[in-house]
């Protein structure tokens, strides 16, 4: 059997000899797809295999290098970690079965340099998910930020430019600004960065003024989470094509963002710390009304949108903040729910972006005005579409609908009575922006009688990503097995 720490680094290194592959096989289409789908297969396999070892207590860990004294580039499993680096690794498998479809469809130019980068996403996803201190972890987090650079900027326009410098000075703005002094901040106080269960800080003297803004420097230095104010970049990179967008709300950019606020409260802070400290308007509890504030406004601004992808990124920022929300009632049961968010949010909302991208390829439509009878046309994207519309809203026995189900008892628990009203109120919001989509899709009559052609690869992807949101029940058991070991 292959010693752990070896399945580890293999993991971390395959999606970036994948990209090498890529450009190896850059004037063979057939070839160069098929390096990115082998190799997700491969991954995926990898990393099952690490989350059943973390299962029967396996410590695995690696270290790739030492730059000074107590700063290395470390990287070590643990439950959130796996959790996210298989939504990734799951999805950049269908998200390639996607691409062929899209990209071939229509007629976009680079795809070489697309299925690179994509690659080196998901890498840098990777370090930060085996991220065994902040050091790698803000090492990656920069790494991600620059790979996703060129698939933001691909239609390479003046509008997609000019989104792409909103997206780099924003995000690498942001972490130079806050998260690097956050780190240094905790270095000095803690003496080391290593992610450790129960926390460093809470024997560092901190006072509790001191406590918030240190906090509030990781949240808002982690600009991938797009808690408002820091959110302006999302809706401005959908100027990228579809399965851009969908690495960005689903597989890799934003779930890096609340990946690493969770993990960064669970490990740095530690749950008790930060609760112990959080009675009061301006204390630790001061993240969960930002984040209740940014879900209720995301999801006003949402309805306002007539753009089918603009009103999408304004749901991914009001349901990121789910996960921060979740995260910061700071206890064990809502880092879980908040795990679990992430992974119920990657497929239904992928499938949205799926979709949003089938009815743009099909009929040239992108706007939620321009859907009338698209579903009579396109019946399995338009109930996929519903489908994960429902699940996002939060219906019982779909993936968003347990999950959130999770934030509202964690939430009692530590009698957050308010949270569950938040949650409540944004669920019918989300209906008031969501459920039109669908009623025009298949109620209302259709302006055009234009002849659609379906895409088989998008509706196998579509296909896949609906099922994954339909039976979360049954594999939801095996992220719950994960997270007991918190």
């Amino acid at each position: 059997m292959m010693e752990s720490s070896v399945l580890l680094i293999i993991a971390l290194f395959l999606p970036f000899i994948a990209a090498s592959g890529i450009n190896l096989f850059s004037g063979q289409p057939n070839l160069r797809e098929a390096v990115s789908l082998i190799t997700s297969l491969i991954l995926s396999v990898c990393l099952f295999e690490m989350g059943n070892r973390l299962l029967i207590g396996e410590v695995v860990e690696a270290r790739l290098f030492e730059f000074i004294p107590g700063i290395a580039l470390k990287f070590h499993l643990e439950p959130l970690g796996i959790i996210y680096a298989l939504v990734a690794a799951i999805l950049w498998f269908v998200t390639t079965i996607y691409s062929l479809g899209y990209m071939r469809a229509n007629g976009k130019r680079n795809q070489t340099r697309f299925y690179i980068f994509f690659s080196i996403a998901i890498g840098c996803s990777l370090g930060i998910a085996f991220s065994a201190n902040l050091f790698t972890m803000f090492i990656f987090y920069e790494a991600l930020t620059f790979s996703t650079y060129p698939l933001v900027t691909h239609k390479g326009d003046e509008k997609s430019r000019k989104s792409g410098k909103i997206y780099l000075m924003m995000l690498v703005g942001a972490s130079i600004a806050f998260f690097l002094p956050a780190i240094i901040w905790t270095e000095n106080l803690a003496g080391t960065l290593e992610f450790t269960e129960g926390g460093i800080l809470d024997q560092s003297g901190l006072s509790k003024l001191g406590l918030v803004f240190l906090l509030f420097l990781f949240v808002f230095g982690i600009g991938k989470a797009a808690l408002m104010p820091m959110h302006r970049w999302l809706p401005a990179a959908m100027v990228a094509p579809t399965p851009v967008s969908a690495l960005l709300h689903a597989v890799a950019v934003v779930k890096a963002g609340v990946f690493s606020i969770t993990k960064i409260i669970f490990y740095i802070f530690g749950t008790h710390y930060l609760d112990d400290n959080s009675g009061g308007f301006f204390s630790t509890s001061l993240l969960a009304y930002i984040a209740a504030f940014t879900i209720i406004c995301a999801s006003i601004i949402a309805i306002t949108k007539d753009n089918l992808k603009t009103r999408l990124a304004y749901s991914t920022i009001a349901q990121l903040s789910y996960i921060i929300l979740a995260a910061s009632i700071f206890s064990i049961a809502s880092v879980k729910a908040a795990a679990m968010h992430i992974a119920a949010h990657a497929v239904a909302k992928i499938t949205l972006f799926f979709s949003a991208g089938a009815f743009t390829t099909a009929s040239g439509k992108k706007n939620v005005s321009e859907l009338n009878g698209i579903g009579r046309k396109m019946p399995l994207v338009a109930i996929a579409f519903l489908i994960s519309s429902l699940s996002m809203i939060g219906l019982p026995f779909l993936a968003g609908g347990e999950s959130k189900l999770l934030i509202e008892h964690a939430a009692e628990e530590q009698n957050y009575g308010w949270i569950t009203f938040v949650l409540y109120l944004s669920m019918v919001l989300n209906a008031i922006y969501y459920l039109p989509i669908s009623y025009r899709a298949f109620f209302m009559k259709s302006k055009s009688g234009k002849e659609i052609v379906n895409n088989i690869p998008m509706q196998i992807a579509i296909t896949i990503t609906t099922i994954f949101t339909i039976t979360y029940i049954f594999y939801m058991d095996y992220i719950s097995k994960l997270l007991e070991m918190l």
